[in-house]
């Protein structure tokens, strides 16, 4: 069928008109459609709504209480929860609820402002359904995304989209830069920060953390792998130390050209889109719009690449960078300093 549509369109004089489709057929293919969409996100909710949970906050203000409430998952069995700096930032009192409406304590186990993520254990001693972390460098913009949350009060919402864009850097309100973020059209309110963003296999594949206010549909999440990276080091030491060059980047693709010329395998980079003068970055004499693909010889292909090969073991210690600038390669060498996180 569709060879004669083809051939009819390119000459209708010598070709046969193509019978037109029966209705009750293109409906039929329709429902299909819809339903096999519906199943994947309701297969999706069923897998992974129970490691939702609300985050109540409590803290004093001039004295008075005063108390938020924000969304959050569990990542692990034992009762490890995720969710944004800014909703537990400053709370003297943590209270975890999930689907069920069991409550149970938390504790704060360190918050890391320069991504908007704070790491929790719950205290309860019982197993919790929990839902695990994907790899956010496999994702593709018009993959599907399901965010799940508590927006404005109402609890386990559901909202479904699509992935937007990828590597984006957003601004906090602190002042901060927050790399590698997914943006998305599935709509988040207030009370999702911290919720999950998942994907349709089930796994977590961005934290939200953000709105646009008064855009219609731009959404944002920290990157999955971004969340492994920091409640890595939040477990190991308290907090996140990471080296800092001065910039801010985008994930981007490497043109082939480009990559056989230089003689590197990378499909993507990171694109530096904007540099703080008296940064390291700067200094060394990097330049907007160069394209990162290597750092002390490891490929980096993406923003998060950057960020977890800019870590403390590289604080004050001499790095060479590779960067593609107007598609030739050209090598600096910098030295990293530690990045001071600011208070959210």
């Amino acid at each position: 069928m569709l060879d004669t549509r083809l051939a009819y369109l390119l000459d209708p004089d010598s070709a046969e008109a193509p019978a037109a489709p029966a209705r009750a057929d293109s409906v039929a293919d329709e429902r299909a459609l819809f339903d096999a969409y519906s199943e994947a996100v309701s297969s999706v909710v069923e897998t992974v709504g129970a490691a939702v949970v609300r985050v109540d906050t409590r803290e004093r203000v001039d004295g008075k209480p005063r108390g938020g409430t924000g969304s959050g998952v569990v990542i692990s069995p034992d009762g490890l929860a995720l969710t944004n700096a800014h909703v537990v930032n400053g709370a003297r009192e943590i209270r975890l609820s999930d689907t069920e409406g069991r409550t149970t304590e938390a504790r704060l186990l360190g918050i890391d402002p320069d991504t908007d993520l704070a790491l929790l254990r719950a205290d309860a001693a019982r197993s919790f359904a929990f839902a695990p972390l994907g790899d956010s460098k496999a994702l593709k913009r018009g993959h599907l995304a399901i965010a799940i949350g508590n927006p404005l009060g109402f609890e386990s919402t559901v909202t479904a989209g699509v992935i937007s864009a990828l590597g984006r850097s957003l601004r906090a309100t602190t002042g901060r830069m927050i790399e590698d973020v997914i943006q998305t059209d599935a709509a988040l309110n207030p009370g999702n920060s911290g919720g999950p963003l998942v994907s349709s296999r089930g796994e977590v594949i961005g934290i939200n953390t953000a709105v646009i206010m008064g855009a219609q549909g731009i959404c944002f999440a920290v990157a999955s792998n971004t969340a492994n990276h920091v409640l890595s080091e939040i477990i190991m030491h308290g907090r996140v130390r990471r080296a800092h060059i001065g910039v801010a980047a985008q994930t981007v693709p490497v043109p082939r050209r480009h990559a056989i010329e230089a003689g590197i395998e990378n499909r993507l980079g990171a694109m530096l889109t904007s540099l703080d003068q008296n940064g390291p970055a700067s200094q060394a004499g990097l330049l907007s719009h160069d394209l990162v693909v290597r750092l002390d010889g490891e490929p980096v292909t993406g923003v998060d690449d950057l960020i977890r090969l800019l870590d403390r073991s590289r604080i004050g210690k001499r790095v060479a960078v590779d960067v593609l600038r107007l598609g030739r390669l050209r090598s600096f060498e910098l030295t990293p300093i530690e990045r001071v996180a600011v208070a959210g």
